[in-house]
């Protein structure tokens, strides 16, 4: 909580004056380009030379002014990330919270979780099930199968719906590749085995793409399995050893015991496999490509380490706490056409259907019932949407709709004596179904030979949420025996962007977000850590934001600068406070007397930020680079400003790197600001009782990395992270970060139109 003498206006000022730096570095950079403009006739733009599809079509990322780093292909096989949460973590630009080794919950702007959506080849991933609070689904896409990622940061409502509050993530796996003649042949491969010492990493992947000038298939399997992670071993006595796993629970004579963790910096209790397929068809037909995206993603099961390492009076809490096998599946027909006749040149549409199965299988310290709560969610959908493009305009028109059906099952089953019976489920056990429509356009329009780019867009959401209480809480009964909302927005955008020269641009954007309540938001009823007990507020309503930010880019030979400011207003914010229910603000739960606390709507909420991305490249292979990102967010609680939670601290990246055709190495730091305990939201998700008396401190770690082409389309490749072994965690997060570890990898990529000579030729 934040002195009652610091009011608002005196952070909207300094909010302010970091603007005013913005636009002074902007109008300083606009006058020296001004003048060179007028002597460097003839040049190509190089802002024109990044294509993405943030706005449903393949787009220059000029003419898009909402702020989008990418993520290319080239980029994550460099980084050799275990997961998509590391190769975020790896760009310094977003930050990521993880409550055990097998997650990953990425935060755009102080948004995360059901706050922000995830997205894969144009397919919205968020379901009617994900919570406000820390999620894990990012690890269900497999970081081997993508062809880059986006991140638009900012609300991204307008082209994409629903709970794109802060932003979006896009997810693009590889295509099916296609031949120019009629016979069939193999168009590419690859294959990856790759092994890390910090958790015995053992990954082993495999693609192929085979086709004709008419059809086209792609392939690709992988399969990880991770033992327990090592922390680092070098850093402050007292946080170590609060960070330490001290004790292991095993069941011995029938009897719960804590055993002694000869290795305490061995997360014990960590490990876990994953298994991904996917599978993609094409199909030509004239102007028209058809499409068939299968993908299957499948886990063990996934230990909960901070339930696990958690201890009350020194007397361990949870004897077995995971996440069973967490199961995603997608079947999807795309269609695409381009250059076709008449006002709308293209179309981009699919059709899919989603099933995810997740559980979470708890059994406290001691007890002999194993509770598993399972959720089984059916998510059809579609995307419709034409494009027409001049030399002028670029005018979208599209349609979505996501239709959400819900199953929730729960039982205890006594580990002793094998009886099974019925507990209360997570979500109600009863007809549980959400759908959202949206009904949207997004315009493009360029000015003076394209130095002028106007972005322009709105969309009709409409949501339906019904749900039946059956026997939702057998423990704790609720008068509520049905509850059913509908709700309706407008978002949309307006921005410019103006390219006074060849490598300057000029930015300024104002977009909305909106999300409505879902199941958990408003069904659930849930115990956290003993002590609160969480239940349905049928009067919540959706949570919007209104977003404004500016941005300056420089593009030249030698300097890259791109630099951002933005500030949010975020209405009518769910956060999860202290509530009167049935005229009481604490009920009896599992035995236990808890406070009551509810998801509710908390207004005048606001964030801004910045940050500056810089790259120097001295020679055509030598470049150094940087990037820096802050955030700062405060919601009013009768009238004292309280910290928002999910904000991180100050993250960034500096480094260096020389990469010829052959080989390259890199040297790098990440690194994370401390979050002071005065910052820290104590009844939100900033997972407080992880936390060091100080809170989380500040980090930063050195490693490298380097590969080689050692033969024709094979590359070797090693990397030694965190090489100053140093014990640290992401704010916010119940697992500590990885400990030194050494990478080495195999990696064979081809492609018939590319030859990738080797160091030996």
């Amino acid at each position: 909580m934040i002195p009652l003498g610091v009011s608002h206006g005196n952070i909207q000022f300094k909010f302010i004056k970091m603007i005013k730096n913005i636009f002074l570095f902007s109008i300083a950079l606009l006058s020296l380009k001004m003048v060179n403009a007028q002597t460097d006739t003839g040049k190509q733009y190089r802002l024109n030379e990044v294509v993405v599809s943030g706005n449903k079509f393949l787009e220059k990322k000029k003419n898009v002014v909402q702020k989008i780093d990418i993520i290319k292909e080239k980029d994550l096989q460099q980084m050799n990330a275990q997961s998509i949460g590391d190769a975020l973590i790896n760009t310094g630009e977003v930050f990521v919270q993880k409550s055990q080794q097998g997650s990953g919950s990425p935060v755009i702007r102080g948004f995360e979780a059901s706050r922000i959506q995830l997205n894969i080849d144009g397919i919205r991933m968020n379901n009617a099930i994900y919570r406000s609070g820390h999620l894990q689904n990012s690890m269900t896409v497999d970081n081997n199968a993508l062809e880059r990622i986006e991140v638009l940061a900012g609300p991204a409502s307008t082209v994409h719906g629903s709970d794109a509050l802060g932003g979006i993530i896009l997810m693009k796996t590889r295509d099916a590749k296609f031949t120019k003649g009629k016979k069939f042949e193999v168009t590419g491969a690859n294959a990856l085995v790759r092994y890390s010492t910090v958790n015995q990493e053992k990954t082993v992947n495999a693609g192929i793409n085979w086709g004709n000038r008419y059809f086209a298939s792609y392939t690709n399997i992988t399969y990880s399995k991770f033992e327990d992670l090592m922390s680092g071993k070098n850093g402050v006595d007292s946080i170590m050893n609060l960070w330490k796993k001290n004790f292991i629970v095993e069941r011995i004579n029938n009897k719960d015991s804590m055993v002694e963790n000869s290795n305490p910096f061995k997360m014990v209790s960590s490990g876990f496999s994953q298994f991904d397929v996917l599978q993609k068809f094409a199909l030509k037909t004239g102007k028209f490509k058809h499409g068939l995206n299968l993908q299957l993603s499948t886990s063990s099961d996934v230990p909960r380490y901070d339930r696990l390492s958690e201890t009350t009076n020194g007397v361990a809490r949870s004897a077995e706490w995971y996440y069973g096998p967490q199961f995603r599946s997608l079947a999807a027909y795309t269609l695409e056409a381009t250059h076709l006749e008449g006002f709308f040149q293209e179309i981009n549409a699919n059709m899919s259907t989603q099933f995810i199965q997740e559980s979470r299988n708890t059994r406290s310290f001691n007890k002999t019932g194993l509770t598993r709560r399972e959720e089984n969610v059916l998510v059809p959908g579609y995307n419709f949407a034409l494009r027409h493009k001049d030399e002028v305009h670029e005018l979208t028109l599209g349609t979505d709709a996501q239709f959400n059906f819900l199953k929730s099952t729960a039982t205890s089953t006594d580990i002793v004596t094998d009886l099974e019976k019925k507990v209360d489920t997570r979500y109600p056990d009863g007809d549980n179904n959400m759908n959202l429509f949206g009904l949207f356009y997004q315009h493009i329009m360029k000015f003076d030979e394209g130095r002028v780019v106007i972005n322009d867009g709105v969309r009709l959401n409409h949501s339906r949420l019904r749900s039946t209480l059956v026997d939702t809480a057998i423990q704790f009964k609720i008068p509520i025996l049905e509850l059913e909302q509908r709700n309706s927005a407008i978002t949309g955008n307006l921005g410019i962007a103006y390219m006074p020269s060849d490598d300057l641009r000029l930015t300024a954007n104002f977009s909305t977000g909106f999300r409505s309540p879902n199941f958990d938001d408003l069904t659930k009823v849930f115990e956290s850590n003993n002590s609160r007990l969480i239940v349905p507020n049928p009067k919540l309503k959706p949570e919007y934001t209104q977003n404004f930010e500016v941005g300056v880019q420089h593009t030249g030979d030698k300097l890259s600068i791109n630099a951002f400011g933005f500030y949010t207003n975020y209405r009518n914010a769910f956060v999860v406070d202290r509530f009167n229910f049935e005229g009481n603000d604490s009920a009896s739960y599992n035995g236990n007397t808890v406070a009551v606390f509810a998801m509710q709507n908390k207004a005048k909420a606001f964030l801004y930020g910045g940050g500056v991305n810089a790259t120097y490249r001295a020679t055509k292979e030598f470049s150094l680079f940087g990037n820096v990102n802050y955030t700062f967010g405060r919601f009013n609680q009768d009238t004292i400003l309280v910290p928002l939670d999910h904000i991180p601290p100050v993250t960034g990246r500096l480094g260096m790197k020389y990469e010829t055709r052959i080989w390259y190495t890199e040297l790098y730091s990440l690194f994370n600001g401390n979050k002071k305990l005065s910052d820290y939201n104590i009844t939100g998700e900033d997972n407080l009782p992880y936390a060091t008396p100080n809170g989380t401190p500040s980090w930063y770690t050195i490693n490298m990395r380097v590969g080689a082409n050692i033969a024709e389309n094979v590359m070797l490749q090693l990397g030694l992270e965190n090489i100053l072994d140093r014990n640290y965690r992401y704010f916010a997060s119940g697992i500590s970060a990885p400990g030194r570890n050494l990478m080495i990898a195999v990696r064979y990529n081809f492609d018939y139109q590319v030859k990738k000579p080797s160091i030996f030729e």
